[in-house]
């Protein structure tokens, strides 16, 4: 086994979930790293936010998954935690379109590293709708590719004192659905976005567990240390028509976060300059 590989080789890894994500996590990272991968079961992940809402996220993506890490180490009394945090709503560049923005991060005490990998998606069936007749709902149901993938019911948008989650039958969620509509005149239905009710989610997290593994297992040429990856990138293509710098991507910078080691990669979307379409001079 190679140098970059040592730093993983035969350690326990714990992975911060109680949603089933081991599944398709563990086999990855065992095969790429060499790690022994384990779930923290006295962990509740959940305590630091739910998708409906009960428990409201705090803080950012990012900062949600290194702490689910950091809490799955200490109850588990492991060195090395990887943790994946999904965030659902508007695509940021296509408000009208749903996405799926998934963060997947690593964290090693051990040799003081954190390397995390995002990726978003607009591959999600991620919907909620207040339904007030069956017809609206079987409508719903297909739509959301139910009952391959779960619904959540519940009496409103912002109401948790009577829901049902992780539905994936007919019967129960119209039995359910005239309850609610003979109680309160009015049923909230959504996605149930846990991951292991939600196939295509748990596709994309297997997705980024790839991507993870690639990045951990790109090292810097310089000191070894794996995680070499884009940290920023930088804008100016030159307009075809005009040769003036637009908004789109020129170069991305990969830096080393042990060392001083900077490698810019030019023209990473393989053309060298942009149509004028997207150029503030030509298209104003």
């Amino acid at each position: 086994m190679n140098e970059k590989m040592n730093l993983f080789a035969g350690r326990n890894l714990v992975i911060a979930t109680k949603h089933e994500k081991e599944k398709v996590l563990a086999p990855i990272l065992e095969k790429q790293l060499g790690v022994n991968c384990f779930v923290a079961t006295n962990f509740d992940t959940d305590e630091l936010g739910t998708f409906t809402g009960e428990i409201d996220r705090e803080e950012d993506a990012l900062t949600t998954a290194r702490k689910k890490c950091l809490l799955a180490m200490e109850h588990s009394n492991c060195d090395l935690a990887v943790a994946s945090e999904g965030s659902f709503g508007p695509h940021p560049s296509m408000v009208f379109v749903h996405a799926d923005d998934e963060i997947l991060l690593l964290l090693d005490k051990k040799n003081n590293l954190e390397i995390f990998v995002r990726i978003l998606s607009t591959d999600t069936n991620f919907n909620a709708a207040e339904i007030r007749s069956k017809q609206e709902l079987k409508e719903f149901c297909y739509k959301v590719k139910f009952p391959s993938h779960a619904l959540i019911i519940k009496k409103s948008k912002d109401d948790f004192t009577d829901i049902l989650k992780g539905i994936t039958s007919w019967e129960i969620v119209s039995t359910k659905f005239d309850e609610m509509i003979s109680a309160h005149g009015s049923a909230y239905i959504e996605t149930d976005m846990r991951a292991m009710h939600n196939p295509t989610r748990m596709n994309l997290i297997e997705k980024t567990g790839q991507k993870l593994a690639d990045k951990i297992n790109t090292v810097c040429p310089k000191c070894n240390t794996p995680g070499l990856g884009i940290t920023s990138v930088k804008e100016g293509l030159p307009c075809n028509l005009c040769s003036n710098p637009t908004h789109s991507i020129i170069s991305h910078l990969h830096e080393c976060q042990q060392c001083d080691f900077i490698k810019e990669i030019m023209y990473p979307n393989e053309k060298e300059t942009e149509d004028p379409m997207y150029c503030d001079y030509c298209n104003p």
